[in-house]
């Protein structure tokens, strides 16, 4: 009976101490990454590049994302997330421009920004404190995320600016809880890979900030 509870005890305590192994390398990873990003972004804003277009920003995005899938568990998977946050900072940076042109961009770009970061501490740390489970949200979230994706295509590409609004407006909801199910997830063993770990968070930290962008813009009456 005693051997039972030991063995009980000791799985428990590793399995605890990989959780927070996998907490402690994802934070470290997206940090890296976030600065990273930042980085390219200002790049691309002090060169005024343009744009890549959807076409080749949803290639870039959804083909670094398929390598850094396939190489997660190797060195070359960390040369994969950078590329990754990298080429997004790259197009985020385009769109920072055109916000900054506008009257009060900087006030809008701020907020954004500073709306994200309390957003996502705020979510992680109740996630990480109450260790709540999540994973009751996740098919909700992939339903969810797909369905504001084919809407936002539509917007797009039918120039519906109120369908774009309400894309927005799901996807600060989505990746809200996004936040919570994959923080969630980690704590509890079911990601065990901080580099996949590290791309969720950042994936939702990137569509939070651009879809606030999106609405704060609205809001301030030069985005379209």
């Amino acid at each position: 009976m005693n051997t039972s509870i030991n063995h009980t005890i000791a799985r428990e305590a590793s399995a605890i101490l990989a959780s927070n192994r996998v907490i402690r390398n994802t934070y470290i990873l997206l940090s890296m990454t976030l600065l990273f990003s930042a980085l390219a972004a200002g790049i691309a804003m002090t060169l005024n590049l343009p744009h890549p277009g959807l076409l080749l920003t949803l290639g870039g995005y959804f083909g670094l994302l398929f390598a850094t899938t396939k190489y997660r568990n190797s060195s070359l998977g960390l040369v994969c997330v950078f590329a990754l946050t990298g080429f997004m900072g790259y197009t985020l940076g385009p769109m920072l421009n055109a916000y900054l042109a506008m009257a009060n961009g900087g006030e809008i770009v701020m907020t954004a920004m500073g709306t994200t970061g309390v957003i996502f501490l705020g979510l992680s740390g109740y996630a990480l404190t109450s260790r709540r489970d999540f994973s009751f949200m996740g098919s909700f979230l992939l339903a969810g995320i797909l369905l504001a994706f084919l809407a936002g295509l539509g917007a797009l590409f039918f120039a519906i600016p109120t369908l774009s609004l309400v894309v927005s407006s799901l996807f600060v909801l989505l990746m809200a809880g996004l936040i919570l199910y994959e923080t969630s997830n980690i704590i509890h063993g079911g990601e065990t890979n901080y580099i996949m770990a590290t791309v969720t968070l950042y994936v939702s930290i990137f569509n939070l900030f651009t879809s606030l962008l999106h609405l704060l813009g609205f809001m301030n009456g030069g985005d379209d």
